[in-house]
């Protein structure tokens, strides 16, 4: 079944930034201090070595109540039992992928504007995810910062939750949950801590998520 409310930290990996001998077991230690989604976004990963990890964190994942979704590979959800796919901007239509996924499995989709976020929306998507609200140098090739105005009428346009991401930072929180938005996307400022599940629970604190 689907969760009735998204946690508000969706945690997106990038095993290139901790090292791949690191990368299972930080995602162990992040994952076990709850209150937030994940996504592994191995893009680069041999599909088989995707299905793989995706077994195992997959346990990890619903020991602790995360939600866990694969970046964009709706194959890997069907053959592991991820709980979503997290689909780009210009992916499989939302209801195509409903189509194979049935109504229990959680689809977010990563948009640039206001009108894609209410678009995915009409299609069926149960969340996105805007950006970049920030500047950072990994979402420039999306264009310039969008800014947290244009995340506040996402938000105002639109019923389902909507996930700030693009320069994401602690000191920032304040400012995104002002928006509406109901939460925040981060990779660097995870994957490049080093202690990534101290400040995962500092997220989470930030964000309001209860001990």
């Amino acid at each position: 079944m689907l969760p009735s409310h998204l946690p508000p930290l969706y945690v997106v990996t990038d095993r290139h930034q901790v090292g791949e001998g690191k990368f299972l077991s930080v995602l162990e230690t992040i994952i076990s201090e709850g209150g937030l989604m994940l996504q592994l976004r191995e893009k680069d990963l041999p599909t088989r070595t995707l299905v793989d990890w995706a077994k195992i964190i997959i346990k990890w994942a619903e020991s602790y109540q995360v939600p866990f979704l694969i970046n964009d590979r709706v194959d890997v959800v069907m053959a592991t039992g991820a709980h979503g796919v997290h689909l780009r901007g210009n992916s499989l239509p939302v209801g195509k992928v409903r189509n194979c996924l049935g109504p229990n499995r959680l689809i977010g989709v990563s948009v640039h504007s206001v009108e894609e976020a209410v678009q995915r929306e009409k299609e069926g998507a149960n969340f996105v995810v805007l950006g970049p609200i920030y500047d950072t140098p990994s979402k420039r090739v999306y264009g310039d910062p969008l800014g947290t105005s244009v995340l506040e009428a996402a938000c105002q346009r639109c019923q389902i939750p909507i996930f700030a991401i693009g320069g994401m930072s602690l000191s920032r929180v304040p400012e995104i949950k002002k928006t509406g938005a109901s939460g925040v996307a981060v990779i660097s400022s995870i994957f490049q801590s080093s202690m990534p599940a101290e400040t995962v629970k500092n997220y989470t604190t930030q964000l309001g998520v209860s001990p």
